[in-house]
C-alpha cells in the first residue's frame, strides 16, 4: 500500500542540517574555493568599511585555511535574544548575521547571513580567534558542532583587533576536498586591485610560495597590464569613479584588437560576479546610448547600419566594481546582480561619463566608434548569409539555429533539442566547431499522414527543413549541410514521445537521410548518482537500480545519493556535454531501416489515426509488457 501522506510526512530541518542535506544549494561543490572566499568576504566588508587595512590568507600543509584580519573583531558578547556568545551564533545559525540592515556595514557582500556559517557546516574543523577590548578569545567546532566554549587564551593591547578564521573542508562534500591556489590568489590579487590601499597577502606552506599585493593605482593599471600585446583604445584606459551616500560605480574600460579573449570582469561591494547582472547591463546601456549619440552627431553610421550593445560590447575590455547598499543576488554563490533598480544607475553613471570622455578624446572616439561600426556590419552581414559553404540564395536559416563553424557538411552535426531552456543549456555544453543547436517549441505536429506537400506548413518541419538543406520528400542530398542530425528530448515520457515523432517525421518525409544512416537519437541520463566523489549516470531505472546495487556491493559506507533529472534544462553544460554530446563519452542511437524491415507498419500503427482500433488491440495484448 501507498505511504499514507499526513503531517508526520513533513520534516523539518534545524540548525545547519539543511547545508549538510542540500550543500549544493549554499555553496559551489566542485571545491571548496567558494568556502574560502566566504571567509575571506567577512575579512573584505570590515576593509570596506574603513575598520580593516590588512588581510592574511594562509594554506596550512592539512589542507586547512586560515584567514585573518585587522578588523574590529566579532562580537563575543552575549546576543540579548538568543541567550548564547554572538560569535557561536555567527557560525551556529543560518540567516544570523550583522547585514541585513546598513548600521554596521554600509557597504558588504554578505547579505544573507549564510556564509560563515555554511562554511562551518561543511568542515570537519573551524577555529575562530577574536582580539577586541584587549583580550583575545578561541572557540572551536568539530563536524560543525561546537567542540570548546568561546573562551580568553590571552591578553592584547587595546587597539589589537581583528579576526582570524582557520577551517578545513569536509571532502564528503566537494568533488575535489583540495582549494585550488590558482584560483584563490586570482581572487585575493582582483579584491586587493579593487581595494586600492589594503594589503592582501598569501602563503602556501606546502611550497612555501608566497605573495602580498598592495594596489593603490587600481583598476586602469591592472587592466592595462591585462591586455598588453593587443591593439587598444584608448592607450590609457577609459576610468572613472562615482561615488554617493547609496552607493556608486567604478570601472576601466578599453576596446581591444589582436587578443582572444580580453578580460571582462565585474564585481559587487568587491564579491565576483561571473555572470554580471544589472550592473554590467546599465553599463553596457550607458556605453550604447553615449557612443550612438556621438556618432550620429558626426554622421559616422553608414546607412543601413544600427549599433547594437552586442557591436560595442564585443571589443570591451572592462573591469566594473559596483558598491551597492542593499544588493540582491541570484542565488547564495553570488554570480550574478538581480538589484533592478542599478540598471538604471549604472547606465546613467556610465552614459554622462563617457559622453564627456568622447567629446574630450574625439580622434580616440571616432577609432572606438570604427570598431564597433565594423561588428555591426559584419554581424548584419552574417545574419544575411543563408548558408556556411553552397546555398547562396534561398529562404534564411531560422532564427534559433546556433551554428557550427565547419565548412565540412561531413564533420557538421545538428542537435535537435526538446525546448527552450534546454536549447540554451545545449549551447553552452556543444563544441561550436562542429555542433550546432536548433531548439524545439514543445511537441511537433504528428506528420506520419500528413502530405509531403503540407508538412511545410509547421513552422518547426519548416525550420528543420532549412536547417538542414534538404526539402521534406526529396532524394537529392547535395544540398545536406550536416553529416549527422541528433534528436535530443528528455530521458522522461513526453520526451520519449517528442523523439517518436521525430522519428516518425524523418522516416516518412526525409527517408533518404535515414537510409544514408545520418539520423540518430541521443540517450540523456535519467539519473545522476553521487557515492563520495564518485559520479554515475543511468539511463532508466532498471540501470540506475544495477547501478546502485553495485555501487553498494563495492562500498557500503559511503553514502549514495540519486538524482532524478526533471528534464535536459535542469542539467548544467558541463553534464549535458559529458553525458550527452561529447563524442566517445556520449551514447547515441543510429535510426535505421533495414530491407523487409517492419518498422514502417510499426510507426504507423502507433501514429495513423485510422488505426485507434490496431492501438487498442495491441495496448490489450501488449501492455503489460510497458516498464511503468
Amino acid at each position: 500500500m501507498a505511504r499514507e501522506y499526513t503531517a508526520k510526512s513533513i520534516e523539518v530541518l534545524s540548525g545547519l542540517d539543511p547545508v549538510k542535506k542540500r550543500p549544493g544549494m549554499y555553496t559551489e561543490t566542485s571545491r571548496p574555493n567558494h568556502l574560502a572566499l566566504e571567509v575571506i568576504d567577512n575579512s573584505i566588508d570590515e576593509a570596506l568599511g574603513g575598520f580593516a587595512t590588512k588581510i592574511e590568507v594562509a594554506l596550512k600543509k592539512d589542507g586547512s585555511l586560515s584567514v585573518e584580519d585587522d578588523g574590529r573583531g566579532m562580537p563575543v558578547d552575549i546576543h540579548p535574544d538568543e541567550g548564547i556568545p554572538a560569535v557561536e551564533l555567527i557560525f551556529t545559525r543560518l540567516h544570523a548575521g550583522a547585514k541585513f540592515s546598513n548600521e554596521d556595514y554600509k557597504f558588504s557582500g554578505g547579505l544573507h547571513g549564510v556564509g560563515v556559517s555554511v562554511v562551518n557546516a561543511l568542515s570537519q574543523y573551524l577555529e575562530a580567534e577574536i582580539k577586541r577590548d584587549g583580550k583575545k578569545y578561541s572557540i572551536t567546532f568539530q563536524d560543525s558542532e561546537k567542540k570548546s566554549e568561546l573562551k580568553q587564551i590571552d591578553k592584547v593591547g587595546q587597539k589589537n583587533t581583528g579576526t582570524k578564521v582557520t577551517f578545513l573542508a569536509d571532502p564528503q562534500y566537494f568533488d575535489n576536498p583540495k582549494i585550488s591556489v590558482s584560483q584563490l590568489t586570482a581572487a585575493l590579487k582582483a579584491k586587493a586591485v579593487l581595494s586600492p590601499g589594503l594589503k592582501i597577502s598569501f602563503l602556501d606552506e606546502n611550497t612555501g610560495n608566497s605573495e602580498t599585493w598592495c594596489f593603490v593605482e587600481g583598476l586602469a593599471s591592472y587592466l592595462a597590464s591585462s591586455n598588453i600585446g593587443g591593439e587598444v583604445v584608448p592607450a590609457d584606459p577609459f576610468e572613472g569613479e562615482y561615488l554617493s551616500e547609496d552607493g556608486g560605480l567604478t570601472w576601466a574600460l578599453q576596446w581591444v584588437q589582436g587578443i582572444a579573449d580580453p578580460i571582462s570582469e565585474s564585481y559587487v561591494n568587491l564579491i565576483p560576479t561571473s555572470q554580471g547582472g544589472t550592473h554590467v547591463n546599465g553599463t553596457r546601456s550607458g556605453l550604447t546610448e553615449a557612443l550612438k549619440e556621438f556618432c550620429e552627431f558626426r554622421n559616422l553610421i553608414p546607412r543601413g547600419v544600427k549599433l547594437t550593445a552586442d557591436d560595442i560590447w564585443l571589443n570591451c575590455s572592462s573591469i566594473i566594481s559596483a558598491k551597492v547598499k542593499d544588493p540582491q543576488f541570484t542565488g547564495q554563490t553570488k554570480e550574478r546582480l538581480s538589484s533592478k533598480e542599478f540598471t538604471n544607475i549604472s547606465s546613467q553613471i556610465i552614459k554622462d561619463s563617457f559622453s564627456l570622455w568622447l567629446n574630450q578624446h574625439t580622434e580616440e572616439g571616432e577609432t572606438i566608434a570604427e570598431i564597433c561600426i565594423a561588428n555591426a556590419q559584419a554581424r548584419q552581414k552574417s545574419n544575411k548569409k543563408v548558408d556556411r559553404k553552397k546555398i547562396i540564395s534561398g529562404p534564411a536559416l531560422p532564427g534559433k539555429l546556433t551554428d557550427c563553424t565547419t565548412d565540412d557538411p561531413e564533420k557538421g552535426e545538428l542537435f535537435l533539442v526538446e525546448g527552450e531552456s534546454a536549447g540554451g543549456s545545449a549551447k553552452r555544453a556543444r563544441d561550436r566547431n562542429f555542433q550546432a543547436i536548433l531548439p524545439l517549441k514543445g511537441k511537433i505536429m504528428n506528420t506520419w499522414e500528413v502530405d509531403v506537400t503540407e508538412v511545410l506548413a509547421s513552422q518547426e518541419v519548416n525550420n528543420i527543413a532549412i536547417a538542414l538543406g534538404v526539402e521534406p520528400g526529396s532524394n537529392n542530398l547535395d544540398g545536406l549541410r550536416y553529416g549527422k542530425v541528433c534528436i535530443l528530448a528528455d530521458a522522461d515520457s513526453d520526451g520519449l514521445h517528442i523523439a517518436t515523432l521525430l522519428c516518425a517525421l524523418f522516416l516518412k518525409h526525409f527517408r533518404p537521410l535515414v537510409e544514408a544512416g545520418r539520423v540518430y537519437v541521443s540517450m540523456p541520463p535519467l539519473y545522476r548518482i553521487d557515492q563520495g566523489k564518485d559520479v554515475h549516470y543511468a539511463l532508466d531505472d532498471p540501470e540506475k537500480d544495477k547501478l546502485v546495487d553495485e555501487l553498494q556491493k563495492k562500498n557500503k559506507r559511503t553514502k549514495i545519493e540519486v538524482q532524478r533529472f526533471k528534464g535536459l534544462g535542469e542539467m548544467n553544460a558541463s553534464q549535458l556535454r559529458e553525458t550527452t554530446m561529447l563524442p566517445g563519452a556520449r551514447r547515441l542511437v543510429q535510426l535505421t531501416v533495414k530491407n523487409g524491415d517492419k518498422s514502417s507498419q510499426m510507426v504507423d500503427m502507433l501514429l495513423s489515426k485510422k488505426r485507434s482500433q490496431d492501438r487498442k488491440e495491441w495496448l490489450e495484448d501488449k501492455g503489460n509488457l510497458a516498464n511503468v
